[in-house]
């Protein structure tokens, strides 16, 4: 009698500008039997990124040595999963020899602590760097979270480790809609979910039923209530995510309008004004600002672009040196 073979399960990311409930989606899909996303890493990018340094992973002396880059610094937040690193450096050691692999190990390990079987991650910054994701993991499902642009600015501007200004803010959140839009057309409905914030608080049931119909999971009620696992799965040293810990609250959406001054408004409308439209918000029919205000902006814009495409270049020339392989072996053991 032949025996039915499942496929690996996919790994699942979700993305978007920061501030804009991102945290809160992933404890709302960790809360689901299945699924497990960790508290933000800083291990995926930053590997990917200096990629060349580890050499051939053919090479077991290498893998080793990833393996404690990967578990055994601060730096890359592996302490705050909860895991055995050396029991995890192990099996990265001892796994396939490629950098997704290692990786996906990591990532893994952190769902099968939780007995779950669906693993994956969670970062903002991800919304800028897709095409590095998919290279380490090529059949990646990504989930984006899109919030009103004036919400993102007003939050970010009150946040401790935000410090690049107000129109910073304002194109930080038009880069990561041009980005992910080109994203949304090339990866297509089974491997790109996008999802407002302002609908996600509004009727989370229906909206997490939407998303785990696209992850091919059964829709679980655990994921509507996030709150309950928040404590444990939010790093106490994160005080800017404290609503989590609260019920869902509809009073978030919105809030720019007491939040920003009227000067921020009339640039943030004109600056976003067809990427609002595009996802459904309503502009405040503000008169046009500063022209100044206005030209400033767009030269902050023109850099974040400039810098985003002279990376895109830096990456391709920096493949043509890979000694094998990035993407991770399916399934991973």
């Amino acid at each position: 009698m032949a025996t039915s073979v499942l496929p690996p399960v996919r790994p699942v990311f979700v993305l978007g500008c920061p501030r804009s409930g991102t945290t809160l989606l992933q404890l709302m899909l960790h809360a689901h039997p299945r699924i497990a996303l960790p508290p933000e890493t800083r291990f995926v990018l930053p590997a990917y990124e200096r990629r060349l340094s580890f050499g051939d992973l053919r090479e077991p002396v290498n893998r080793a040595a990833l393996a404690h880059w990967i578990t055994g610094r601060r730096e890359t937040r592996f302490h705050e999963l909860g895991l055995d690193a050396e029991a995890v450096a192990g099996r990265i050691a001892d796994g396939p020899p490629t950098l997704g692999s290692a990786l996906g190990i990591a990532l893994k390990a952190y769902a099968e602590s939780h007995g779950k079987a669906r693993w994956g991650d969670k970062r903002p910054a991800y919304a800028l760097h897709v095409e590095e994701i998919l290279r380490l993991f090529p059949d990646a499902q990504f989930v984006h979270l899109v919030r009103d642009g004036r919400d993102c600015v007003a939050s970010l501007l009150g946040m401790p480790w935000w410090h690049r200004g107000f129109h910073e803010a304002v194109a930080t959140w038009a880069q990561v809609m041009d980005v992910t839009r080109r994203y949304a057309r090339r990866l297509g409905p089974g491997a790109w979910h996008e999802v407002r914030f302002e609908d996600l608080i509004a009727d989370p049931e229906h909206q997490l039923r939407v998303i785990c119909a696209y992850l091919g999971e059964d829709y679980d009620p655990r994921t509507t209530e996030p709150h309950r696992i928040a404590r444990t799965a939010v790093p106490a040293r994160k005080t800017w995510h404290r609503r989590t810990r609260g019920a869902l609250d509809t009073s978030r959406a919105g809030s720019w309008q007491q939040r920003l001054t009227p000067d921020q408004i009339r640039l943030a409308d004109a600056a976003l004004d067809d990427r609002l439209a595009r996802y459904g918000y309503e502009p405040s029919g503000a008169v046009r600002p500063d022209p100044a205000e206005l030209l400033r902006y767009r030269r902050v814009f023109a850099l974040r672009r400039a810098a985003h495409a002279k990376r895109r270049l830096l990456d391709h020339a920096t493949r043509l040196r890979e000694p094998g392989p990035v993407a991770a072996a399916r399934p991973l053991r």
